[in-house]
């Protein structure tokens, strides 16, 4: 089922309202969990490929919209929640919606690695995959610019 929920986020509603950001993480911000059968049954691999299909899904209806703007597609692991997180915001890596430090990252397979294994973050900031999504950026895994590797206080 995870597989299937992280595709249909790429479907749901998407504000983009750089005025209202508290309207853009409402409607952006999706909680996934698993099962301990589809922890033990999925890949990190299949879960990251899942979740990088969806970015290039919200990057092309952001185009589709006219959207000029930065726009970021980010996705983290809440361990106290069990949860995957992610969200699209109207932001650049930098700029995300934490209240505490966090590092941007281009490679999810840690994130999705630490969720599958049902286990505690590593100790230090908040590991946040982004992905431009926005007009003119840069996907995952291509270099960009925004992405440092210092931690960015929130």
């Amino acid at each position: 089922m995870l597989l299937t929920w992280i595709a249909e986020v790429a479907d749901e509603p998407l504000v983009l309202e750089p005025a209202d950001r508290r309207a853009e993480r409402d409607t952006n911000t999706w909680w996934l969990s698993a099962a301990d059968g589809d922890r033990e049954s999925l890949s990190v691999s299949q879960v990251a490929a899942a979740f990088e299909r969806t970015a290039a899904v919200i990057r092309a209806r952001i185009r589709e919209l006219g959207f000029s703007g930065t726009a970021t597609f980010y996705v983290w692991h809440d361990a106290q929640a069990g949860q995957l997180r992610c969200s699209t915001g109207s932001v650049s890596a930098e700029a995300l919606p934490f209240s505490g430090a966090y590092l941007p990252s281009g490679d999810l397979v840690p994130i999705v690695a630490e969720f599958l294994a049902g286990g505690e973050p590593a100790p230090g900031p908040l590991c946040v995959w982004v992905s431009g999504v926005g007009t003119g950026e840069r996907p995952a895994g291509v270099a960009q610019p925004g992405v440092r590797p210092d931690p960015i206080r929130g």
